[in-house]
């Protein structure tokens, strides 16, 4: 991945990031971390959705453009005015580190590795797994995540989770109506915007 997410690409995405009255949303250290750590260069995907270099931050912004105006016209109720904009934005902060560029079957001229820029491959060797689990582990070093944005982020899978936690993610939608609307938000960004 390179680092091709500009200065200016970063403060609209900060601009972006606010309640309606200004309230900014990201803190200073989460942008370095989102920044150092790719979350505007990864895909979303290896062959789906977002398999594009910078298709994680693409999805991502769709996904909450699309919850934010399911909150308006359905007018939903949050128990935080940010929580669209957390669950939107990070409800796949776990493919942070998720994907990288494989390797050639060449090397370059000084003896090192190439990667082959136009592919991307699974990573299997990360020290957290799992998808929405991971993407709470993640964000609660700098939010503290209010349940129902736990359970938003947690279940933004819906029934396309492991058969075995459909009741949990029926229970969670009982408990959590925003949990739904999250996972429309998600397949809508997914298979009808296409990013």
């Amino acid at each position: 991945m390179t680092d091709c997410f500009s200065k200016s690409e970063v403060t609209d995405f900060l601009n972006y990031m606010k309640l309606p009255d200004g309230t900014p949303l990201v803190p200073a250290s989460m942008v370095d971390y989102l920044v150092s750590n790719g979350f505007f260069v990864a895909p979303a995907s290896t062959k789906y959705h977002g398999n594009y270099e910078g298709g994680l931050y693409s999805h991502c912004f769709v996904v909450t453009e699309t919850l934010i105006q399911l909150t308006e016209d359905n007018k939903l109720i949050w128990e935080h005015p940010r929580s669209p904009y957390i669950v939107g934005m990070f409800h796949d902060l776990c493919k942070i580190d998720q994907y990288r560029h494989p390797l050639r079957t060449d090397i370059s001229m000084d003896g090192s590795p190439i990667r082959d820029t136009s592919s991307w491959e699974y990573v299997p060797d990360t020290l957290l797994k799992g998808h929405g689990d991971k993407s709470v582990m993640l964000l609660s070093q700098f939010y503290s995540l209010t349940m129902e944005e736990i359970a938003c982020i947690r279940y933004h899978m819906g029934a396309f989770t492991d058969k075995s936690e459909w009741n949990d993610y029926t229970r969670a939608v009982k408990a959590y109506p925003n949990v739904l609307w999250t996972h429309q938000a998600d397949m809508l960004a997914s298979h009808v915007k296409g990013v």
